[in-house]
């Protein structure tokens, strides 16, 4: 006997998340686009070629702004015939993306950073080119705090992933902004912001695995974590009726848990009895589980001693 319970978590993002993720992710649009702007203009009025590759940086981040923004649409979708679990897995894809590009990014700074140590700077930066990544780190840290929060809140890695991006533009605003002042003092000192960019980018890495690796666990099926699963077990062995949980299996749908469990009962139980064992262990395991989506319970007759006839 099988039970299967469906919540209607997955209809949540065509409602108030979906609105609140667009709305924070379009903030964060904006932001980038000006911040282009502002260093491009800076960094061309004061000579200063670290900070006009800032202004690039910022202009990349757009991608996954425009990502989350219209990746939304599609994973908070309800399930269908197509894809009866959900679309959740598309944010997963989202996410991955997002993980990558900040790759992308590290390794450019990587690069460019080696290359520029062999180069001699001749011109020397003037200090309006610091207003660009001055800016950029104080509005970057500010929106990674707020989309991190709006993240968190609806349960989105996608979202998460993405504020981690707006910090990684921050900090890699760091080697600009002390490459501008080091050139200012010294033009001898600009090597500071090669070394620092070399530093932030092993961050930017960090950050990046940190994201990515989740989400391939969750693209490879990967299950819950074991303390899900023995909070899992715990949850369903205390339900009257209940004498003893095996076989637990489970499978990450973007922030949520499926689980897919065998209950043993007496086997002298009525099948309506049993129903009800079976819902009421979805229920609970729904109401006070660890972010548990959906329930699969199979029925076994428990063989270890009787009970009473079921009524």
């Amino acid at each position: 006997m099988e039970t299967d319970k469906k919540t209607d978590t997955e209809a949540d993002g065509s409602g108030g998340h979906t609105r609140e993720v667009r709305r924070i992710t379009w903030i964060g649009l904006f932001v980038n686009v000006l911040l282009s702007a502002v260093k491009f203009l800076v960094g061309y009025l004061g000579f200063s070629q670290a900070v006009i590759a800032d202004a690039v940086h910022s202009l990349s981040d757009s991608a996954t702004d425009v990502a989350v923004i219209f990746g939304v649409k599609f994973w908070s979708a309800p399930p269908d015939d197509n894809h009866p679990y959900g679309h959740r897995r598309i944010e997963s894809l989202v996410t991955t993306a997002i993980g990558l590009a900040l790759v992308t990014v590290a390794l450019g700074i990587v690069f460019k950073a080696l290359l520029a140590m062999r180069e001699t700077h001749i011109v020397q930066s003037g200090w309006i080119a610091i207003i660009g990544p001055a800016i950029s780190i104080l509005l970057k840290e500010t929106l990674f705090r707020w989309t991190i929060k709006v993240g968190r809140g609806v349960k989105s890695s996608a979202v998460i992933a993405n504020a981690w991006h707006h910090r990684s533009d921050a900090f890699s605003s760091v080697p600009a902004l002390i490459a501008v002042g080091a050139s200012v003092i010294n033009p001898q000192w600009a090597f500071v912001d090669h070394v620092g960019a070399l530093v932030v980018s092993l961050f930017i890495l960090k950050v990046a695995w940190d994201i990515i690796r989740p989400s391939l666990m969750e693209l490879t099926d990967g299950g819950a974590s074991e303390s899900d699963r023995e909070e899992i077990e715990k949850i369903a062995s205390v339900v009257d009726g209940v004498e003893e949980v095996h076989a637990i299996r489970t499978r990450k749908i973007g922030p949520s848990i499926y689980v897919d469990l065998h209950v043993l009962v007496d086997p002298e139980m009525s099948v309506r009895r049993g129903h009800d064992i079976s819902e009421e262990v979805v229920r609970v395991l729904i109401e006070t589980g660890p972010d548990i989506l959906d329930v699969v319970v199979h029925l076994e007759p428990y063989e270890g001693g009787g009970g009473a006839p079921g009524l």
